[in-house]
């Protein structure tokens, strides 16, 4: 599916030059769950946004599903983007006085090839799958922080992407919250969807197949998990 190799991205102030990737390189197949992760400045939020066509590299290759980035326009970019990825925020970028609903159904508003019945009924397979049903009517703003993020987690879905990004996704969650939502995200990677997750914390990178971690913008490793925690923080094989 993701194809990387010797990705460079700096960025210039005042004549000066930051490498915030320098020279990276990995695969990612088809319904992998992976974990970007490294310390403060090492490099995971300029990858994660390259890898979804927020930013473009300064050097280097990059293909998505046999499409090369650099020979993609800018519009071209954002249609991919729509149609098959999805986004997961620390901070749920949910609009607070909108329903679940209408948050869930937002990505499908820019597809017009996707009529109104089948818009409703790909929102409340997405609801469902987070367990929000009775709560599809309520206000974003109204929702506790997991129920929130599940809702974003529903949003991220309903378009069926070839990928789901989950940058910090428990970052402002308590511990269950968090938990909760990680399990959502690993039902998720067994049911066929790859998930590409940027974290600080150990707990959630246990829950991926391999964990890529970034040091001074390059790949200081890239390592199978061979445990992992489910939701009730049991480790399994």
């Amino acid at each position: 599916m993701i194809i990387v190799k010797d990705l460079v991205k700096n960025y210039i102030d005042d004549a000066t030059v930051t490498a915030a990737l320098a020279g990276v390189s990995f695969t990612i197949k088809d319904g992998e769950f992976i974990a970007i992760m490294g310390p403060s400045g090492s490099g995971k939020s300029t990858l994660l946004n390259i890898l979804s066509f927020l930013d473009r590299p300064t050097s280097g290759e990059y293909s998505f599903n046999d499409k090369k980035i650099e020979e993609l326009s800018d519009l071209e970019l954002a249609r991919v983007r729509n149609k098959q990825m999805g986004f997961v925020f620390q901070s749920f970028n949910l609009l607070g006085r909108a329903s679940v609903y209408d948050n869930v159904e937002m990505p499908l508003l820019y597809e017009p090839s996707v009529p109104t019945g089948k818009r409703k009924q790909l929102v409340q397979k997405a609801v469902a799958s987070v367990g929000l049903n009775d709560k599809i009517f309520a206000e974003a703003g109204s929702l506790s922080g997991g129920q929130k993020q599940r809702v974003a987690i529903a949003r991220a879905l309903v378009n069926s992407p070839s990928v789901i990004f989950a940058d910090e996704p428990t970052g402002n969650l308590d511990s269950a919250s968090g938990a909760q939502v990680m399990q959502i995200l690993s039902d998720l990677h067994h049911a066929g969807h790859t998930v590409i997750l940027v974290t600080h914390e150990t707990y959630t990178s246990e829950f991926a197949d391999r964990i890529l971690r970034l040091k001074d913008g390059k790949l200081e490793s890239d390592a199978l998990v061979t445990k992992r925690r489910d939701g009730a923080g049991q480790f399994f094989k």
